[in-house]
């Protein structure tokens, strides 16, 4: 099974890129260059020096994706899933808890290739490590996470006990917290996996097309749903079900 993974558009930036990091409590934004993050402490070259600030202490990052995140991501659509794994948990290692859309990204990345390979066990510490470096919303995408897994041990039953309070609780939003977007995306692609596994094609489709046309801020998980509601199509053109796997 593949997995759906996280994407991002990553750009080359500047050798000399000029970051910035703001600290809770504090209404100056310091301007420097982010080299690190061990999920404790994050290291902030200014031309002071290098400060260690500690990440519990930082409210917001500004700092553009680093373009290894789009060589795994390229990787992976390659189905190279070993390269994927290597470029983006080398991303993901080196900046560790990092407060931005991308190095969150590049975390469950690592833990969704994981779960690719059938590497289970390592998915699911790659996914509690996850949890415990973005709590919160974090916990969300942790849980679609481990409802993957389930589906990749064919424990549907599992993954569908997981995933139902998730989809019901975002077919409720008229607006997706951009928190919750990417966990969302994933977790209609995987229930549509768990309806063709119970022969509901229809329900399958229709979760695919979710993901593909309003929760579609996963462009991976994007991608998997519209080659699924494809292939249930090719399939199923020459028989009569086929008007069944017709969604509005």
């Amino acid at each position: 099974m593949i997995f759906a993974i996280v994407a991002i558009l990553a750009f080359a930036a500047p050798a000399r890129a000029q970051h910035s990091l703001k600290m809770r409590n504090n209404p100056q934004v310091l301007a420097g260059t982010i080299l690190s993050s061990d999920g404790k402490v994050v290291q902030f070259q200014t031309t002071a020096g290098t400060i260690a600030y500690p990440l519990t202490g930082v409210e917001s990052v500004t700092m553009p994706a680093p373009a290894e995140l789009g060589l795994a991501q390229q990787a992976f659509q390659a189905k190279d899933y070993e390269k994927a794994l290597q470029v983006a948990k080398a991303v993901s290692d080196k900046y560790k808890g990092l407060p931005t859309d991308w190095a969150r990204l590049a975390a469950s990345m690592v833990a969704s290739i994981y779960g690719t390979l059938g590497q289970t066990d390592k998915a699911e510490a790659a996914w509690n490590d996850f949890e415990r470096a973005y709590p919160g919303a974090g916990g969300l995408q942790a849980r679609v996470g481990r409802a993957q897994i389930a589906a990749a041990k064919k424990d549907f039953l599992s993954a569908k006990d997981a995933l139902a309070p998730i989809v019901e609780e975002a077919l409720k939003q008229k607006n997706v917290p951009r928190e919750n977007a990417f966990a969302y995306s994933q977790a209609f692609y995987v229930m549509g996996l768990v309806n063709e596994n119970e022969g509901k094609l229809s329900d399958a489709l229709e979760n695919y097309l979710r993901t593909v046309t309003i929760f579609f801020h996963d462009p991976s998980a994007r991608a998997a749903a519209q080659d699924r509601a494809d292939a249930l199509r090719a399939k199923n053109k020459d028989k009569k079900t086929s008007e069944q796997l017709t969604v509005p």
